[in-house]
């Protein structure tokens, strides 16, 4: 039997291995999919932040709108991609660290399926009421809310979102008890705030800001530990008399786990350069967002805390998703 073409053969084989090795990353396009529809925060977010690493580095990257199941089914095709650096996704705060908790079957392990680039940014979320409620502080509110338990009626854009949540913790913390009204999307809440159908509103800057600034809805406080550069004025939780009061909405560029540490090094590199962009800043700040940068290890340890922190309010209030 002649062994000689099939040494030829495995010999090419190997050439061809050790050739595809040294080719430097990235040699083909980026996805970036995004487990939202068109023009919502985080799709505007991965955009930003992908156009100013292409302008720093000649990169072919694409974004891909994979929406449903409150993330599920985008970030399910990231975690199920090859760990090659070619697919990576833009997780956010429900996704990854609230869904898990919330939705009785989940399509991957956040936990697990997943190795965390970086965080890219967060925000605070706002809590609004229309502009001729007689609520003009959060103590106004709570004094309400205690009088009459169960009487107001807070807006969320859906079971589960951060918003949510966060007024979960809050009337919690507040020792009030209110009822809570889901929509399908920040913009349905924000409308019937603005009709005077719901009482309160825990909204992402986003969806709010324009209305505040026009004088149409009033902000009585954010959820975050320091103030909102976009609203300098508007307290926070925790200065309004609720000590450590403290929620973000935060966003991460994550990719396939085993995804290799040479490449998940060198995308968070790209990605601390483009925030600190002075465009970038000023455009995040602008819009209620905090860039954050810090390294893949740092995005790994707010996961793991978050995963933790939003699990333990989805089991105390009994929320779920089938």
């Amino acid at each position: 039997m002649n062994l000689f073409p099939r040494l030829a053969i495995a010999c090419t084989f190997g050439v061809a291995v050790v050739a595809q090795a040294q080719t430097p990353y990235p040699n083909q396009p980026i996805k970036l999919i995004v487990p939202f529809p068109p023009g919502g925060g985080t799709d505007a977010v991965a955009r930003m932040v992908l156009d100013k690493i292409r302008i720093g580095t000649g990169w072919t990257l694409i974004v891909e709108n994979k929406a449903g199941a409150g993330g599920n089914i985008g970030m399910d095709a990231v975690a199920k991609a090859a760990p090659d650096g070619y697919t990576l996704g833009m997780g956010q705060t429900a996704n990854l660290a609230i869904n898990p908790t919330l939705y009785a079957k989940m399509p991957y392990d956040a936990s697990t399926a997943f190795t965390p680039i970086a965080t890219v940014a967060g925000q605070a979320v706002v809590l609004v009421v229309r502009d001729n409620s007689p609520y003009k502080s959060l103590k106004d509110l709570v004094n309400a809310a205690k009088a009459k338990p169960d009487s107001l009626t807070m807006a969320s854009a859906g079971s589960g979102t951060v918003g949510h949540l966060t007024g979960e913790v809050f009337t919690k913390q507040a020792g009030i008890t209110t009822r809570h009204i889901p929509y399908k999307g920040a913009g349905p809440a924000a409308n019937d705030l603005l009709g005077g159908q719901v009482d309160y509103y825990f909204a992402t800057p986003q969806t709010v800001i324009s209305f505040v600034k026009a004088g149409k809805l009033r902000a009585l406080a954010v959820s975050s530990a320091k103030r909102m550069p976009a609203l300098p004025d508007v307290p926070t939780v925790a200065e309004s008399g609720y000590a450590g009061f403290d929620t973000t909405d935060w966003k991460m560029l994550v990719a396939p786990a085993k995804t290799p540490p040479a490449i998940v090094a060198q995308l968070q590199a790209e990605v601390a350069k483009a925030l600190a962009r002075s465009d970038t800043i000023a455009t995040l700040l602008a819009e209620g967002s905090t860039p954050v940068a810090g390294s893949s290890q740092d995005a790994s340890a707010l996961l793991k805390a978050e995963q933790q922190r939003w699990g333990a309010v989805v089991r105390s209030g009994n929320i779920k998703i089938d």
